[in-house]
C-alpha cells in the first residue's frame, strides 16, 4: 500500500506540475501534439507584452508576489491592513489564521466569474468585476461575520459554518440576481460546503489549537518555519494533502484524490500515473497567497520558485493571442471544451512550462538574477495583466481565445 500512495503523492506536488508541463512542450516543439503548434520565435513578443504591462503597474520594479492579496488591494484601497488594524490581532497566530482563512476563503471562490457579474462595495460605492469582484466580494463576507460561528469573533471562516452555507446565502452575499448571475454558483458552493468537511476530518491539520477552521493550517506552517526557512512547495504539499477531498469526482490512484490532475495520451509511464498531467492551480493560487500571512509573522519562506505558473486561461490566452501557440484546427476556437479534453489540457500543460520560458527571457533581458525576479512577480507584474489586455484587445469584451465549459472548480 506504501508503494502505492506514493504513487499519488508523486502527483502532488509542484515538481510533478512542472516535468509532465515540460514533457508536453517538448512534444509541442517536435510538432508531436495533436491540437497545438508550438513557435519560441513568438516568445519575445509575449515578453515584450508583460514588461510593458509591468512597467505600466509598477513602474519603480517594486514587483509584489502574485496573490490574493494583491486583489484584495483593488481600487487602490488596503482592505486587509484596514480591517486587522482595526480587529488588533493580540498575537501572529490570531492575525495568521483570519488571515488564512481569508484567503483560502476567497481563492477558492475565484474562478471565471463571466461577463455579466458585478460587485459594488457599499463603502466606497464603487463596482468591480471578476477576480477583483470576487475578491472585494468575499473579503466584504468575511469581515461582517460572514464565515463565523462565533459572534464575538466575524474574523474567521468555521468549518462548520462553512459546511452549512447554501445556495441563498451565498447568492446574498455575492450580490447575485435576476440580471446579475455568476458562473458557477453551485461548483463554488459545493467546493465551500466541501472545505468545511475537510477541516472537519483533519484535526492534525486543521485544528490543532481550536475549533476546526482552513486557517488552523497557519498553527502547522508556523511551527515548521520556527525550525528554518519554509519552502514555497512545502506549503502546497500541506494545501494539497489538507483540501484534497474538496474537489469533485476528480481521478484517483488507490483512494487518494488527485485534485486538479487530468489525462492526456502522450504522457506516457510504466505505473498507475500513466497519462496523468497535474496543474493544481487553485492549490497553488492558495499557496502563492499563504506566503504573504507566514513572511507578517516572521516566517522565512525560500525557493518560491518551486511553484510553478498558474493555468488560468489569462496565462494560456497570452500565448495563444501573441502566436506562441496556435491552434493546428483554428476551428476549435468556435467552439466550448470541457476541461478534461485532451485540447484544454495540451494549453494548460503548455502555459506552465512557457511560462518559466517566459520569466528567463526577462530575467535575461532586464539583467536579473531568479532570486531578484521570481516567477511570482513575473505573474503579477506581469504575465496575468498582459494575458487580460490583449484579449481586451483582440475580443472587445475581453474573453479568453479558447471557451471552456467551467464549473467554477478549475478556471
Amino acid at each position: 500500500m506504501e508503494m502505492q500512495t506514493s504513487q499519488a503523492l508523486s502527483l502532488l506536488n509542484a515538481k510533478a506540475v512542472r516535468e509532465r508541463a515540460n514533457q508536453l512542450l517538448e512534444l509541442g516543439l517536435q510538432g508531436e501534439l495533436e491540437h497545438f503548434a508550438v513557435d519560441l520565435s513568438h516568445l519575445a513578443q509575449a515578453a515584450r507584452r508583460t514588461l510593458a504591462a509591468t512597467d505600466n503597474a509598477y513602474p519603480d520594479r517594486q514587483i509584489p508576489f502574485h496573490a490574493r492579496w494583491r486583489h484584495f488591494e483593488a481600487g487602490g484601497v488596503d482592505r486587509w491592513s484596514m480591517l486587522a488594524g482595526a480587529r488588533r490581532f493580540s498575537d501572529v497566530q490570531g492575525m495568521g489564521r483570519a488571515a488564512f482563512d481569508l484567503a483560502i476563503v476567497s481563492a477558492l471562490l475565484d474562478a471565471a466569474a463571466g461577463n455579466h457579474w458585478h460587485y459594488r462595495e457599499a463603502i466606497t460605492g464603487e463596482t468591480y468585476m471578476h477576480s477583483d469582484g470576487l475578491a472585494v466580494g468575499s473579503l466584504s463576507m468575511f469581515s461582517a461575520g460572514f464565515f463565523s460561528d462565533d459572534p464575538l469573533d466575524p474574523l474567521r471562516a468555521d468549518a462548520i459554518t462553512l459546511f452549512r452555507l447554501d445556495e441563498d446565502e451565498l447568492a446574498e452575499g455575492l450580490q447575485v440576481a435576476g440580471k446579475n448571475q455568476l458562473i458557477g454558483l453551485n461548483g463554488r458552493l459545493a467546493l465551500l460546503n466541501s472545505l468545511g468537511q475537510a477541516t472537519s476530518l483533519r484535526p492534525d491539520l486543521f485544528s490543532k489549537e481550536e475549533e476546526p477552521r482552513p486557517g488552523g493550517l497557519f498553527d502547522v506552517l508556523y511551527d515548521e518555519g520556527q525550525q528554518g526557512p519554509l519552502p514555497a512547495e512545502r506549503i502546497l504539499e500541506v494545501v494539497l494533502d489538507g483540501l484534497g477531498p474538496i474537489w469533485p469526482n476528480r481521478e484517483q490512484i488507490d483512494g487518494v484524490i488527485l485534485g486538479d490532475t487530468w489525462r492526456h495520451s502522450k504522457i506516457v509511464t510504466q505505473d498507475k500515473t500513466n497519462n496523468l498531467v497535474p496543474f493544481h492551480k487553485l492549490s497553488q493560487w492558495i499557496a502563492y497567497s499563504l506566503v504573504e500571512p507566514l513572511s507578517w509573522a516572521g516566517v522565512e519562506i525560500e525557493d518560491i520558485d518551486g511553484l510553478t505558473g498558474l493555468a488560468g486561461h489569462r496565462n494560456g490566452g497570452l500565448f495563444m493571442d501573441t502566436g506562441v501557440l496556435r491552434l493546428k484546427n483554428p476551428e476549435q476556437a468556435l467552439i466550448r471544451h470541457e476541461v478534461s479534453s485532451e485540447l484544454v489540457v495540451e494549453w494548460r500543460a503548455l502555459t506552465i512550462a512557457l511560462l518559466d520560458k517566459l520569466a528567463d527571457w526577462i530575467r535575461t533581458d532586464l539583467s536579473v538574477s531568479r532570486d531578484q525576479l521570481p516567477l511570482a512577480c513575473v505573474l503579477e507584474g506581469g504575465s496575468w495583466a498582459a494575458g487580460r489586455q490583449i484579449a481586451l484587445e483582440k475580443r472587445g469584451d475581453g474573453s479568453p481565445p479558447l471557451m471552456i465549459i467551467s464549473d467554477g472548480t478549475v478556471f
